[in-house]
């Protein structure tokens, strides 16, 4: 057997989902080099029509749905529904995120795709899962944040519950879904046969919470936000003159380290430091020699100065900063493609580095611009059932967005 080029070049990924979970899981296994179809709408998946822009195309939308084939088809049509069924047989992976049950409205449950293959791989994502308390119950990406404490623990204690900048929920619950898609795939090799999946957001949530969440239900403590008893200095982000630095030091092999950077050696035989615990509780005198050192050095400096005494530190950038930084782009994290609306943008890249097989990054698809080549080359429909299909509206011509109605979001 030939080597592949990509990781994944052998394997088909349909995705019928929406939003960020699904999809994203989905594009992870396209950047691995999966042949992943999108199946969308007629008129292309809401998110397509979600700010914010670069021109008049939805940053939202390419970071999770770029690399793959769009297939614009109505569900709701027999005739739809009998080309996926004809796509499922021919495919490894179906990902979906509808509310549970609707699956199974639709003709397209577990029990019904292994009936047409066997060998298919089915990840269902929801809000709380396919069984549960709360199973019925719709959600997105703050509910894993604010039911599993995370709202709670972040900041100090007194302040209102804080959620992330970004929705972490969602991107964690799709790594999920993409390694455990990966374990199926490997177990399916020994097997030959398929499995369904069931992933949510409400479980991501309690991923990031489980150490507090195993404290209290051992010792019935309830931790305290911004609590420094348990955390040894310095640890937190702290003010410079100009900006802000991250220092994160309290083990103890860098303790002689910071009382170098600080220029504090006796503190080295000095009881009240000896110890993390002691550290903790003595934090203030440590936290005000940081402070009175930093309000005298810029972020950068602070970071030259902290970085050569092995003490880890990085900046607190804000977005433009970030932008700004060498990182993303020369590690490839951050790329900039061809755009069909934008000329130009800039997606997620490559976040393995594989020594042989490169990821494979790809464009944004124009709204059901593989259809015919899905439909023919993979199917096998004629030319003259696709015109059929497009005259009765069970696919949707490849269009640009000026021509769909209904998006009065989008940049004119």
């Amino acid at each position: 057997m030939a080597a592949l080029k990509h990781p994944l070049e052998n394997i088909r990924v349909i995705d019928l989902g929406r939003h960020q979970a699904g999809p994203r899981c989905a594009q992870v296994l396209a950047r691995m080099g999966a042949e992943v179809i999108k199946v969308e709408r007629l008129g292309g998946e809401e998110t397509r029509y979600h700010g914010p822009w670069v021109k008049k195309q939805s940053s939202y939308w390419v970071q999770y749905n770029s690399g793959k084939k769009s297939l614009a088809m109505d569900l709701r049509k027999e005739e739809g529904k009998e080309a996926l069924r004809k796509l499922i047989k021919v495919s490894d992976v179906l990902v979906q995120n509808f509310r549970p049950g609707t699956i199974e409205k639709m003709g397209f449950g577990y029990e019904e795709l292994k009936k047409l293959n066997p060998r298919i791989i089915m990840v269902n994502v929801s809000a709380y899962g396919q069984f549960g308390p709360y199973s019925d119950q719709i959600g997105y990406d703050p509910i894993g944040q604010t039911m599993s404490g995370i709202t709670m623990l972040t900041g100090d204690d007194g302040m209102p519950p804080i959620r992330t900048g970004v929705p972490i929920i969602d991107r964690i619950t799709s790594l999920h879904a993409a390694i455990g898609c990966l374990a199926a795939l490997h177990e399916r090799e020994v097997s030959g046969e398929g499995q369904s999946m069931d992933v949510c957001l409400a479980d991501t949530g309690y991923s990031m919470t489980e150490i507090p969440i195993t404290a209290y239900h051992g010792s019935g403590i309830k931790p305290k936000r911004g609590d420094s008893n348990s955390t040894a200095p310095p640890s937190g982000i702290y003010p410079c003159k100009e900006g802000w630095v991250l220092l994160s030091a309290g083990d103890q092999h860098h303790w002689y380290r910071v009382c170098n950077a600080l220029g504090k050696p006796e503190w080295l035989e000095d009881p009240r430091f000896n110890t993390r615990p002691e550290r903790a509780k003595n934090a203030a005198i440590v936290n005000e020699a940081l402070n009175e050192l930093l309000s005298t050095m810029t972020m950068e400096q602070a970071i030259a100065h902290f970085t050569e005494h092995d003490v880890v530190a990085a900046p607190v950038n804000d977005i433009p900063m970030a932008e700004a930084d060498p990182h993303p782009w020369e590690r490839r994290a951050m790329v900039e493609v061809d755009d069909f609306l934008a000329g130009t943008i800039a997606v997620s890249g490559d976040y393995w580095h594989f020594s042989r097989t490169p990821v494979n990054i790809g464009v944004t698809p124009k709204v059901g611009e593989h259809n015919d080549e899905v439909l023919s080359e993979i199917l096998g429909y004629s030319a003259e059932e696709i015109e059929e299909f497009k005259k009765n509206n069970v696919i949707s011509e490849e269009h640009l967005y000026d021509e769909v109605v209904g998006a009065p979001d989008r940049p004119k």
